[in-house]
């Protein structure tokens, strides 16, 4: 069953990994898409096929986050292109292994400007939009990093923490606008922050973990369609930890 046909969902950071899944999802789901990447284009146009084989419109923009006049020409686009947006999802994100000793003060502002004000600056833009529709939904991709006290970058960690927060005071303040704001924290996945651990960290995940293995992007994908439908539509200012039960 299609959950989101006829909307129009915004994905940050789609062309790869987990934000790719997210796009594919979207599309097979009924809804038209657009996505933001930063650098790599041939990954950006092999998501962009993939998405339009589905049968969804689809429209990408390179374009980072954090940067507000380029995402508020994104929004623009959008809003002459489709009249406005039904689903955010912010995905861009970006991490380092280094341990707090190791950490550069740069290493620190660009974890937080990426995972944090990216977030916070494509929210603003998209919330004038539905404002005016008096509906929408944002998602926003967070982490157990964030989640629970387990071993993790500090500066990965207390971005995830404060993307819960924002979560929380912005489902607040825009409820009464009908716009609902979710965060879904998954656990390790097959990339990204898993695929770099060391053997015996990412050992000692498994072994707490009740499934015993990583989650697929495709899982977590489908999820993020589940939030972002009227499925859950007395889902708002929660966070959803998704991580086989560690």
């Amino acid at each position: 069953m299609k959950l989101l046909v006829g909307q129009r969902a915004l994905v940050t950071g789609g062309s790869r990994g987990l934000g790719r899944a997210i796009v594919l999802a979207l599309a097979r789901h009924g809804a038209k898409v657009a996505f933001t990447y930063a650098r790599n284009e041939d990954a950006a146009e092999r998501t962009r096929q993939d998405a339009t084989a589905l049968g969804a419109e689809v429209l990408s923009f390179r374009a980072d986050a954090a940067d507000n006049p380029a995402t508020e020409a994104v929004v623009r686009s959008l809003e002459s292109a489709w009249d406005g947006l039904d689903v955010l999802v912010n995905n861009a994100a970006i991490t380092q292994n280094l341990p707090l000793a190791l950490l550069e003060e740069e290493d620190f502002d660009r974890v937080m400007r990426v995972n944090v004000k990216g977030p916070f600056l494509t929210s603003r833009a998209v919330l004038r939009t539905m404002i005016r529709r008096k509906s929408g939904v944002i998602v926003n991709i967070g982490s157990l990093a964030g989640a629970r006290m387990i071993e993790a970058p500090i500066h990965y960690t207390t971005s995830k923490a404060a993307l819960i927060g924002m979560t929380e005071a912005m489902a607040k303040e825009v409820a009464r606008h009908g716009i609902r704001v979710v965060c879904l924290a998954p656990g390790l996945l097959e990339d990204g922050l898993g695929r770099n651990l060391p053997d015996h960290r990412l050992a000692d995940y498994l072994k707490h973990n009740a499934l015993g293995r990583v989650g697929t992007f495709e899982e977590v994908a489908e999820v993020c369609v589940l939030l972002a439908s009227s499925r859950s539509s007395y889902i708002s200012g929660e966070t959803l930890v998704m991580d086989g039960g560690v």
